[in-house]
C-alpha cells in the first residue's frame, strides 16, 4: 500500500522511524517534504514566523495535499503532546479531512482522545479512522 504518513512535525524524527517500519512491512511510505529540515532543526516548528515564511515560499501543504491524493491511505502519528493523548494538530486534522474527501483510508496510530476533553475529536470520530493501538503492523 502507498501510505503518506502525517503529524505534528514535532514528531519529524518518529516520522522517519514509521516510514522505515512502514517500508519494512512492505509498504511504499512517505513522509512530508520537509521532514528533514525539521529533523535537523526540532526547533524550527517553534519559530512560527520562519515557519510559515518557510510553508508558503515552498508550498508545503499544496505539496502535502497532493501526496495525499496519490497515496492509498494516510497513517497520523497522533502521539501525545501538550498535555492530550492522541494529539492531533490543525494541519493534520486538515490532512485527514483531505483524506476523507478523496476516499483514502485514514489510520490513527494512537487512540483520540475524548471529545469532552478537545472538541476536535468529535470531527475525528466521525470520519471513523482505524485505529492502530500503537502496531504498524495493523496496517492493511
Amino acid at each position: 500500500m502507498k501510505i503518506m504518513i502525517c503529524g505534528s512535525m514535532t514528531f519529524a524524527k518518529e516520522m522517519v522511524e514509521a516510514q522505515k517500519k512502514l517500508e519494512a512491512l512492505g509498504h511504499d511510505a512517505e513522509v512530508p517534504c520537509d521532514t528533514e529540515e525539521h529533523v535537523n532543526d526540532p526547533n524550527f516548528i517553534d519559530d512560527l514566523e520562519k515557519d510559515k515564511k518557510h510553508c508558503i515560499e515552498n508550498q508545503i501543504m499544496e505539496k502535502c495535499f497532493k501526496k495525499i491524493e496519490e497515496n492509498d491511505a494516510i497513517v497520523v502519528l497522533n502521539y501525545p503532546k501538550n498535555g492530550i493523548k492522541g494529539y492531533i494538530g490543525t494541519a493534520s486534522l486538515m490532512e485527514i479531512g483531505i483524506a476523507r474527501h478523496f476516499g483514502k483510508k485514514i489510520f490513527l496510530l494512537n487512540p483520540p482522545p475524548h471529545h469532552s476533553e478537545v472538541r476536535w475529536a468529535h470531527e475525528v470520530s466521525i470520519l471513523q479512522p482505524i485505529i492502530l493501538n500503537g502496531d504498524l503492523s495493523e496496517v492493511k
